[in-house]
């Protein structure tokens, strides 16, 4: 029987899989996360799981796709900003978004995640869609295309409706990839300091892919993430770092 992508991404982090990264479980006990220098201030990375990030920054505390237990996120610092790229129920949680916003919290989506929130949420959120941008303080959110190229997979992330998003502050730049192939608008991406990448199949792309995209647009460093996938699809972070070589700094991280 085929599994569903909601059941899959159960198995796996139930039962693990032989990849070249850090365990999970010593990287969430480890809460120092991962420093980067800009000129507005350190920016703190924390890998939670699969697709799920914190950064510490100095315009707020920003969560990227949180879903799972609450839990996980108890002992951490409160989100200041949600950010949401699809609604897949590994990026999309609503269950999960209700115990972690605060009374300050606002959100920003994409438009099909928006009118999937309540109306509460709704009042907290902005929703943006490709091409568009909007502002948190001093930080800037450009939605940039998420989409499959490879027919077979377009009907996983069709063009137009996902987000990735690339975050400005000062002269720091992050790309969050969210669910997306080697997509033309990721590779033409200029002056990235910091990369959070994709690669899994069926849903996204191997991680040959992933390299030569990130060999192209050459992000100071370069997280792998979202590496799981289902029926063999799982993809090796250690060959991505291989395959990129001297491109980009490669932060491997145990994200399962």
């Amino acid at each position: 029987m085929t599994q569903t992508r909601r059941e899959f991404l159960k198995t796996t982090a139930a039962t693990g899989a032989a990849i070249t990264v850090f365990p999970f479980a010593a990287s969430a006990a480890n809460h120092s996360g991962d420093m980067f220098e800009s000129s507005a201030g350190p920016v703190k990375v924390h890998p939670i799981r699969h697709a799920s990030v914190i950064m510490e920054t100095p315009v707020g505390v920003l969560y990227v796709d949180p879903v799972g237990d609450p839990n996980i996120y108890a002992s951490r610092p409160k989100p200041d900003l949600i950010l949401i790229t699809h609604e897949h129920g590994d990026h999309f949680n609503a269950e999960t978004l209700a115990a972690l916003v605060q009374e300050g919290t606002k959100l920003v989506t994409n438009p099909a995640v928006y009118a999937k929130l309540s109306e509460e949420m709704q009042s907290k959120s902005v929703q943006v869609a490709n091409g568009e941008s909007t502002s948190f303080g001093e930080l800037k959110v450009d939605a940039i295309p998420a989409y499959n190229l490879t027919e077979e997979r377009k009907n996983f992330h069709p063009m137009g409706r996902d987000n990735g998003y690339v975050l400005t502050m000062a002269d720091f730049r992050i790309y969050l990839s969210g669910d997306t192939e080697d997509i033309p608008e990721m590779r033409a991406l200029k002056d990235i300091d910091l990369a959070f990448v994709c690669m899994n199949l069926p849903f996204t792309m191997p991680a040959s892919a992933a390299a030569d995209a990130v060999r192209e647009f050459k992000p100071k460093n370069v997280y792998p993430y979202h590496f799981r996938g289902r029926d063999g699809g799982t993809q090796d972070p250690q060959e991505f770092a291989d395959l990129v070589g001297d491109a980009a700094t490669v932060q491997l991280r145990g994200w399962y």
